[in-house]
């Protein structure tokens, strides 16, 4: 009895715990770097943007596996880095990503960022200024060099359409960024070719900030990186200190982004990157210079908005639907086993208490069918209590006395009770391996809830109901009461 009693302390203890994490007025949990506020919510509750991307590539061309993982990798980070919390991005099939985004409302935003290959160049235009948001053709293969030609307005030299030609102005000029773009008196003709003279490689990502400078504007500064085969800072000082005073154009996947002065030599491999930028852009930015270009460039071919206010109506559904079945569950505990259902049900309220707990600190992200495979695991989580209540009847009408009986009841159901767990969470990993393997979000939302809710309902059989019964039934005589047993 002291064992149980000391037993029962503990479910005390994790008891006012789990009903303070799901109280409404919760604040939360931020210890160190372990920061939990809040039940996270789904697509299909929360309302936001769902979107599948496919790779874009020729017809009949095999996307390489790894490829298409890195890909992933820095659409999740960008997705990130744009403050879109809770989203989900999973490769379906062999080109296919599926990206599912609560809460969001600037879905052009997004898309945007995700489809952004990431192919960032600076582009010498000499005394030339470009405007932001021109297109310009880039030949990433090559880079510029001080023997071309310098300080022409227009670019001169053609490229084909397959194959660009020799440099038309790639000329050494230069910006890293201090005075706004000036608009230009000409735009580039459709042929004209530009090399850079770096590309996005020579860029550290973790030293990339955004920030505002003296005037409140926004700008993203940067540092250079030093290779084995390449000292950037060396490259960037060398042409700054020769083109003071001329036009570098920072281009990000053929579009002009910033075309700054260079006011001064800048030889520390530092600078920054300054135009007309709002919050949300200077980040969106800050995150494809951070996180380089896409192996696999991407497009969309599907795009979804849900609405906040059919995820509320999905929401009132599910917990009507999870009221109707607890209540149903706790009548036939109390029709059946009577003390020994009502213990049942106890359980089963700290088995609910847990399992939002847990929710909130792993945390999992509650989607509709994740709601039906909790439901659905409450109605497995009682059992277990069933399977040891049944034995417990054998027991106690073979004349046992209480204490023995019980232990003997929870023995003889454990295999029943342990066999039928073991499937259930063996389907929860089918489903979950096909869930993320296709995309199916849903299916495995419905997967993880439910394996969750098995391994909970076997801590509520194990630990809770059995120490229950001893501390409640032990000192009880079962001839005195035996319809308190429904027998």
């Amino acid at each position: 009895m002291n064992r149980n009693y000391r037993i029962l302390i503990l479910i005390g203890i994790l008891l006012a715990f789990t009903i303070w994490m799901v109280l409404p007025t919760n604040p939360g949990i931020n210890i160190g770097g372990f920061v939990r506020t809040g039940q996270p919510l789904g697509l299909d509750l929360r309302g936001g943007l769902s979107v599948i991307l496919q790779a874009d590539v020729p017809a009949g061309t095999t996307v390489d596996p790894q490829a298409l993982q890195s890909t992933l990798d820095i659409l999740n980070r960008r997705a990130n880095a744009l403050g879109v919390s809770g989203n989900e991005l999973q490769i379906a099939g062999n080109n296919l990503i599926v990206g599912e985004f609560p809460g969001v409302t600037d879905t052009s935003q997004v898309i945007a960022a995700l489809k952004q290959v990431g192919q960032l160049a600076f582009i010498p235009l000499g005394s030339n200024p470009l405007q932001e948001g021109t297109k310009i053709l880039v030949d990433y293969s090559k880079t510029w060099t001080a023997a071309q030609p310098t300080g022409l307005a227009t670019p001169t030299v053609e490229a084909t359409s397959s194959t660009p030609a020799a440099v038309t102005t790639a000329t050494p000029a230069a910006g890293t960024a201090a005075t706004p773009a000036v608009s230009p008196t000409t735009a580039p003709t459709p042929s004209t070719v530009y090399y850079p003279l770096m590309t996005g490689t020579a860029i550290t990502g973790s030293a990339i900030k955004v920030g505002t400078d003296t005037l409140g504007k926004y700008e993203i500064s940067f540092a250079l990186n030093v290779t084995p085969q390449n000292d950037y800072k060396k490259i960037f000082g060398d042409f700054t200190t020769a083109h003071v005073g001329e036009f570098l154009a920072i281009v990000l996947d053929g579009v002009v982004v910033s075309s700054p002065t260079i006011n001064s030599p800048i030889t520390d491999g530092s600078g920054v990157i300054q135009g007309s930028f709002t919050y949300d852009s200077a980040n969106s930015l800050a995150a494809d210079l951070r996180y380089g270009s896409l192996p696999v460039p991407v497009k969309v071919i599907e795009s979804r908005a849900v609405g906040a206010s059919l995820g509320q109506d999905s929401i009132n559904k599910s917990i009507t639907a999870g009221i109707i079945g607890l209540l149903l569950v706790i009548v036939l505990m109390l029709f059946n086993y009577r003390l020994p259902g009502f213990l049942a049900i106890l359980a089963l309220a700290i088995y609910t208490l847990v399992n939002f707990t847990l929710f909130k600190l792993i945390p999992v992200t509650l989607t509709l069918p994740g709601i039906a495979g909790f439901v659905l695991s409450i109605g497995m989580a009682v059992d277990a209590n069933i399977l040891i209540f049944e034995r417990l009847k054998e027991e106690l009408r073979s004349g046992r006395t209480l204490h023995s009986a019980i232990d003997l009841a929870w023995r003889r159901a454990w295999p029943s009770i342990r066999d039928s767990n073991i499937s259930t969470l063996i389907t929860c990993f089918i489903l979950g391996i096909l869930g993320s393997s296709f995309g199916a979000s849903f299916v495995l939302g419905f997967a993880i809830n439910l394996a969750l809710g098995v391994l909970i309902s076997l801590f509520t059989a194990i630990v809770v109901t059995r120490t229950f019964l001893h501390v409640v039934l032990d000192s009880m005589k079962f001839a005195e009461h035996p319809r308190w047993f429904g027998i």
